[in-house]
């Protein structure tokens, strides 16, 4: 999925305070300026201690403040200007003496005086955590953190892992492009916020015998760029994938399966408790009636070895069946070969849901683009062929509103 120009327009302030994370920053900067934006630079003078203005403001092609007694600006108010101009003010990496300082509201440098003046209602203050897990874990800085959300401050991470003093655990400064990815999510319109949503992904594996199976060639990129469209408009959702390699989107708890029957198992228990279901799965219709103990072996006679296929449970229809006040809202997906609108709608009426979204399979397996059509009770439209986490941000779009929620 490309994440070219998705910060289109925004300008973001970027603050360094002091730690071995700032080497992140580098990369960081140049991941949100690929994305589109534009990014102003201020460091403290301990982040100086571990990376130079002059590389930060090479890799900005902004000059880099690092004074609140800077006289570049006609008014000298850095602090003022620089939080006035910014969509969003992000700290990477924010120390636990800054956190600190943000929660006394002490200014005693030019980072920590902009985030205190900046206007709250507009500007809103992102934070990405970066510290010894020891000084993570600390009830001081435990209770920092709460205190920051009360104040309405967003916390991106920290990750957990190795740490530069050799130790592992929480704290660790999330990768440059997981930042990227806080800061596009946190500009998405929150149009799921309060809901959960339960998705199905990838395609399913029926094995013959040990080695072989019964697969297609779904990959789950469409279904994985919902899920990740889904988080960032406020969701709570849980992802159920089939075998497929592809990186969890970030908030997404992921369940994974193999077979048609084992997503079956983990889908209907868990059904209910979610006001929306989408099943993006590519889910194999039969399976073979019974396994091989072991590897089917060529015997010479050059005839092919026969199966007795079963049908697989039909997940969509389980869920669809469900009783009033335990039925989600229904999203089903065909993909197909030939007359897509003809065998959508047939899937619509015969599964009884809200809506299906339907594709040309050997047009869009494996590719990062490719295009919807959109098909409910009411007619059918078409979206437009672009990649696949454009279309899933739109295809969220309709949703939220067939569900009734608001833009926030």
């Amino acid at each position: 999925m490309s994440e070219a120009l998705q910060l289109q327009g925004k300008h973001i302030v970027l603050g360094l305070s002091g730690g071995i994370a700032c080497y992140k920053a580098a990369e960081l900067t140049r991941a949100l300026i690929k994305a589109g934006a534009t990014v102003q630079v201020v460091m403290s003078e301990a982040a100086e201690q571990f990376i130079t203005a002059v590389t930060m403001q090479a890799l900005s092609n902004r000059t880099v403040f690092t004074s609140q007694w800077d006289a570049r600006e006609a008014n000298n108010m850095a602090h003022i200007n620089l939080s006035r101009e910014a969509d969003a003010i992000l700290v990477a990496p924010a120390s636990a003496d800054f956190l600190a300082k943000l929660v006394q509201g002490r200014a005693d440098d030019l980072l920590s005086l902009m985030c205190l003046a900046r206007p709250i209602e507009r500007c809103p203050l992102l934070v990405a955590p970066a510290m010894n897990r020891e000084m993570w874990a600390h009830p001081a800085t435990q209770r920092n953190i709460r205190q920051l959300r009360e104040d309405g401050t967003t916390l991106l991470g920290p990750d957990v892992g190795d740490q530069a003093c050799g130790e592992i655990g929480d704290g660790r400064m999330l990768e440059a492009l997981d930042l990227r990815d806080e800061v596009i999510s946190f500009f998405q319109p929150k149009l799921l916020a309060g809901k959960r949503l339960l998705i199905t992904a990838g395609p399913t594996f029926e094995p013959i015998d040990p080695v072989r199976g019964i697969t297609n060639r779904s990959s789950g990129k469409m279904g994985f760029a919902i899920a990740r469209a889904a988080a960032e408009a406020g969701a709570q959702v849980t992802l159920v994938a089939g075998p497929v390699h592809l990186n969890t989107p970030r908030g997404v708890q992921r369940i994974d399966v193999q077979t048609a029957q084992q997503m079956h198992d983990a889908v209907l228990p868990r059904a209910a408790a979610h006001e929306l279901f989408i099943a993006t799965a590519a889910v194999a219709d039969w399976r073979p009636a019974e396994l091989s103990e072991h590897k089917i072996k060529k015997n010479g006679s050059k005839l092919a070895p026969t199966f007795e296929l079963t049908e697989n449970p039909d997940i969509l229809a389980a869920v669809a069946r469900l009783p009033a006040g335990q039925r989600p809202f229904c999203v089903g997906f065909a993909a197909e070969s030939q007359d897509l609108v003809k065998h959508a709608r047939e899937k619509l009426v015969r599964k009884n849901v809200e809506l299906v979204v339907g594709n040309l399979g050997p047009a869009t397996f494996g590719r990062d683009d490719n295009t919807l059509v959109l098909v409910d009770a009411q007619g059918q439209r078409e979206l437009a062929t672009a990649d696949k986490l454009s279309l899933a941000r739109e295809l969220v779009r309709e949703i939220a509103a067939r569900l009734g929620t608001k833009t926030h």
